[in-house]
């Protein structure tokens, strides 16, 4: 793959355009989006591949002050890679391009924020943050419509249908999933032989207030990665993905779970993946945008917030 640091440079189209009015070079950045058109497996909606172009398209038109924490994350820094590319590449090599990507960002000391592209890209960001400190626990945060814990599906370990069972796959990771309310027979067997290890939070329980995200959360270690599939939402609000399912989390409920993530824990990384823009339709692409600024504006805050 070449010298991971080589996948380490500027973009001229910056997230939330923040070259203008606040500094956007790497150098100073402390969180760097790495967009990564990745799409290998979807089984369903295509176009996850023009996920980060249009998150990044549409996060010029963000207003950078957030109202609600009366702060302006773009001042603490946000760079912007070029995005991968994964022409030519097979699935398993894509995904190790996606590793070096985030290695060279946290080699860098900054925090690194991926934008898919589809959910199979997690495992190896996760397996990147993780390698830093390999002997220290790592919780993991999935936001999801989909348990994604298959062992392969559709003849691929990799499938983005299997990203989770990848995930744990790692060691000393922790997983906890939010949103949850499409599994298969499959899925259900493992985790009643016990060969799948996590809290789930399904969407109906928190639905009808049956769920303890705080206690939850509390559970996992001191460091957590994030990962959000945009199907954890709610359809009405984010139609843009393969397999939008009904009854999903709304805006509200997701950014005060995150605000709380930040506020105490360590996060080291996080990614958002799975918008497959549709023509002519720019909510779910300026959700997805907003989504990720306010998510850095969370993190900025950290444990002040």
């Amino acid at each position: 793959m070449g010298d991971p640091t080589d996948l380490y440079r500027a973009q001229a189209t910056l997230f939330g355009a923040v070259g203008a009015a606040y500094d956007g070079t790497l150098a100073h950045a402390r969180a760097v989006i790495i967009p990564a058109p990745l799409e290998y497996t979807v089984s369903y909606g295509t176009g996850a591949a023009q996920g980060p172009a249009a998150i990044i398209a549409a996060s010029a038109q963000l207003e950078l002050y957030d109202e609600e924490t009366g702060t302006i994350p773009a001042e603490q820094g946000i760079g912007t890679l070029a995005a991968l590319d994964f022409a030519g590449l097979g699935h398993e090599e894509g995904l190790a391009r996606i590793h070096d990507a985030v290695a060279a960002v946290v080699d860098h000391g900054q925090l690194p924020v991926t934008l898919g592209g589809e959910h199979s890209l997690t495992a190896p960001c996760v397996r990147a943050v993780q390698a830093a400190e390999e002997s220290t626990p790592l919780g993991v945060v999935q936001f999801d419509a989909h348990a994604d814990l298959r062992a392969a599906y559709e003849d691929s370990p990799l499938s983005h249908a299997s990203a989770m069972r990848r995930v744990l796959d790692i060691p000393q990771v922790e997983l906890l999933q939010v949103g949850i309310r499409s599994i298969s027979e499959e899925e259900i067997a493992a985790l009643r032989a016990g060969d799948v290890r996590t809290t789930i939070l399904w969407a109906h329980q928190l639905a009808a207030g049956k769920a303890d995200f705080a206690a939850a959360l509390a559970a996992l270690p001191a460091r957590v990665y994030i990962t959000i599939d945009l199907d954890a939402f709610d359809p009405s609000l984010m139609p843009a993905t393969g397999t939008p399912e009904p009854g999903g989390l709304g805006w509200y409920g997701v950014l005060g779970m995150l605000r709380l993530i930040a506020a105490t824990k360590q996060v080291v990384g996080c990614d958002i993946v799975e918008l497959a823009p549709i023509p002519g339709l720019h909510a779910p692409d300026f959700l997805a945008a907003k989504l990720t600024y306010r998510l850095l504006g969370a993190l900025f805050m950290g444990k002040e917030g």
